[in-house]
Formats: structure tokens, sequence, C-alpha cells
């Protein structure tokens, strides 16, 4: 567990195990490197690498100045991650669902260091003027909710199927939680209206990534299926699997099975 600065000086939390090839996963909006714990141990234990960071304004790192926020200083950011923790390694870089998105972009910018991309109920972003202004203006919605209600409004109820999984009695989902909840609600609204929100759309860049992808996506997981099959059609070196009986937050509620799919695609490209 360590820290890293960031480029305006913002102290971003890092966690790093095992050794082997690096693999390093960017969390879901509003979620903490908690969210992959229940990836650690087995992909650490398959000859992993595995790599755990938070964006500023989450988990443990710092907030820093709210106009600095955007895409390119996530994209900075992850950089100075894998600088830290696999230095001079391509690594196998992944997300969910923003993380997910995070990962396309960082691809694209810099493709030497990305041996391969792992999308987790994720998609490209929305092409659609109408479709992007719709998730804009709901990114914005959940905002004002933190703001006004704290974080246990992304763990308890409804929305927790979208932040700890459908069955918050998992250990896992559990501790989920508590790191979510222990977040600062106002920067983490202030992260989605400047990040979140307005992320840019990448996909008609998708054939220009050459890096293999693994894109996993749970069965009852509405809202990304079509995005999967997207992505799966459009890069050129993708297979895709479907987690049986897996909602959005997968990599807990299916956390075995997709452990396994990880692994098999880390020995191929080993």
């Amino acid at each position: 567990m360590s820290t890293v600065e960031a480029g305006d000086g913002v102290r971003l939390y890092v966690e790093a195990h095992g050794d082997g090839i690096p693999v390093v996963f960017s969390c879901a909006f509003a979620t903490t490197h908690e969210n992959f714990r229940p990836q650690v141990e087995p992909l650490v234990a398959g000859g992993a690498r595995v790599i755990l960071w938070d964006y500023r304004s989450h988990g443990r790192s710092e907030a820093g100045d709210p106009e600095s926020y955007g895409i390119e200083q996530v994209i900075d950011d992850l950089g100075r991650v894998l600088d830290h923790a696999a230095p001079g390694q391509p690594a196998v870089v992944g997300g969910l669902s923003l993380g997910g998105l995070v990962s396309l972009h960082f691809a694209l910018r810099h493709p030497e260091r990305v041996r391969g991309l792992l999308l987790l109920d994720s998609g490209p972003g929305f092409k659609n003027p109408e479709a992007a202004a719709r998730w804009q203006a709901q990114v914005e919605k959940t905002g004002s909710i933190l703001c006004e209600r704290g974080m246990t409004v992304l763990t308890r109820g409804k929305a927790a199927a979208t932040a700890i999984g459908r069955d918050p009695e998992l250990p896992a989902a559990q501790a989920a939680a508590r790191a979510i909840e222990a977040q600062d609600p106002v920067a983490v609204a202030e992260f989605g209206r400047r990040v979140a929100g307005p992320a840019p759309c990448v996909i008609d860049d998708l054939p220009r990534i050459e890096a293999p992808a693994l894109v996993l996506v749970g069965e009852h997981d509405a809202a990304y299926l079509r995005a999967a099959d997207v992505m799966e059609a459009k890069l050129p070196k993708a297979s895709k699997l479907v987690l049986r009986d897996a909602g959005h937050i997968s990599n807990i509620e299916a956390a075995d099975a997709l452990n396994a799919a990880v692994l098999h695609f880390l020995a191929d490209l080993a």
C-alpha cells in the first residue's frame, strides 16, 4: 500500500500484490479499489501482479482541485500508477463500467503500454448526442443526490445493485460498501460532473486498438449487454463472455467465474 504523486501533486492511493504480468484495475464511478478485492488473491496465485488504485476524489486518494478533473488527467494519473507499480512493463489494463472506458482511452493514448484489456460490464461511451446528454443528466442527478443524502444512497436500496452487487450480504460486497460510504460525496459528485458524465466516446476508435481484449458482462446487466456486443465486434482481437446469474458488479457477484476467465486470458497472453 502506498501513494503516488500525480502531475499536479495530488496523492493517489495504490496497492500492488504479487509478481508477474501486471494487471491494473480501474473502478466504476463512485466506487473504490476495494470493489476489486475478490480478484487479488486468485490472480496473484495465478502468477499476476495485481494493481489496485483510486481515482482522485475516490477512496483513499486525495481530491485536489476540481478544475483539474478531466479524462486526460485520469489517463495521466493511471500512467503514473503504472510507472510506480510496474515500471517499464506493458500491463493488462482493465476496469469495470467507467473503469473500462478509462482503460480504452489509455490504450488509445499509450498502445505501447498495454499488453491486454479487461473490459468488465463496460462500454465505449455514447456516440448518439441524445444518449450522451441523457447520461450526463443522470450523472448530474446522481451527484446532487449524493450531496444531499450521502454515499449510503449507493450502498443501500436499489442503487446498491450497481455499486456493490445484488447480494449485499456477501463479505466482498460489505467491504466494498464500507469503503464507498467513507468517501466525500461532494468530491465524488464533482468527479462525476467533470469526468464520468462528459467522458468522450471511443466507439469509432476501437478498430485501432491492437491489444487482445477480454469483454466480460453479467447476463442481467441489461444496460451493458449491447455495449459488450459492440466492443466484441469492433475490437480487432476481442473475445466476449457473458457471466451467468450476474448483474453489473459481476466481479463480486460471479467472482469465481470471472477470475477463471481472466486467468485463462492471462495464460493466453503469456
